[in-house]
């Protein structure tokens, strides 16, 4: 039987919250460290100093990558991209998860298994079938071939992960629903896809992050800078002969921000366990 950790001992609590801070701070020290380096002054990388904050802090970096630098034109590209694949990943993942799920169709095995395949290569086995892919379909060093490649690499993942969650909903479900006078889809959009929040959620991070800090086939992808997206803009404060951490640094810390806000709206929506009850035995 499983042991309530309210139960705890005063020296056992102790332990495991001291453990706890000790990995959080692990894990965010670095994090603390580059919104440090942000606010010092002439792209001073390190200092004799541990305050997080330094004595002679400034935001001129911010003021800089805001006015000076194309930043703002940057985020609107990763916006448009991330965003649209968010779109995608999970309106087709939430369709096709559905069908893997509920339907039997020849095929049907095959198809699962050459998704889930697709994951045990890397990206970078990828670059070159889709760079010429993109060439012949006339769509390289646009909006719309980084939107199709990122939503290639991405639906994989989130539509076995979809397939998994509609296993767990009963049937009964929608035979009550069909019962009732709704048709297939209608039970589907009205039962079905409000009880897979949770796994939408998940999907549509994962659809946002995959797009919004990817570098490497943006890289290949993309050559005109009026189309760079964050990662490729923030590597143009990077040279041979020096780097503006100062302006690296600032970038890091808010193009994280949008993943953080989008992790805690949907946090809510983490919680599985939604159907628990929805059928009587």
């Amino acid at each position: 039987m499983r042991k309530d950790p309210r139960d705890m001992s005063l020296p056992g609590k102790f332990g495991a919250y001291t453990a706890l801070s000790l990995f959080s701070l692990f894990a965010l020290w670095p994090v603390l460290q580059v919104f440090s380096i942000s606010l010092r002054p002439g792209d001073r990388l390190l200092s004799k100093s541990l305050a997080i904050i330094p004595a002679d802090a400034t935001l001129d970096a911010y003021r800089r990558l805001f006015f000076d630098e194309p930043f703002l034109r940057w985020m609107g590209n990763s916006l448009l991209v991330s965003v649209t694949v968010t779109l995608i990943g999970v309106a087709l993942a939430a369709t096709a998860g559905y069908s893997f799920s509920r339907y039997k169709f020849p095929g049907r095995d095959k198809a699962l298994i050459g998704l889930i395949v697709t994951q045990m290569f890397p990206v970078t086995m990828l670059l070159l079938p889709l760079f010429i892919m993109l060439i012949k379909l006339q769509i390289y060093d646009s909006f719309l071939g980084l939107i199709v490649a990122y939503s290639a690499t991405a639906l994989p993942f989130t539509v076995w992960q979809m397939k998994g969650y509609y296993d767990t909903i009963p049937h009964s479900l929608e035979e009550a629903a069909m019962i009732d006078g709704c048709t297939h889809f209608q039970a589907f959009w009205k039962v079905i896809f409000p009880l897979a929040y949770p796994a939408l959620s998940i999907t549509a991070l994962f659809s946002f992050m995959s797009a919004w800090s990817e570098y490497l086939v943006a890289a290949v992808l993309i050559q005109n800078q009026d189309l760079f997206t964050l990662p490729l803009g923030l590597k143009m404060f990077q040279s041979n002969m020096e780097v503006s951490w100062g302006l690296y640094s600032a970038g890091a810390i808010i193009v994280s921000l949008p993943v953080v806000i989008l992790f805690l709206s949907l946090s809510r929506y983490l919680v599985s366990g939604l159907t628990l009850g929805s059928v009587k035995e």
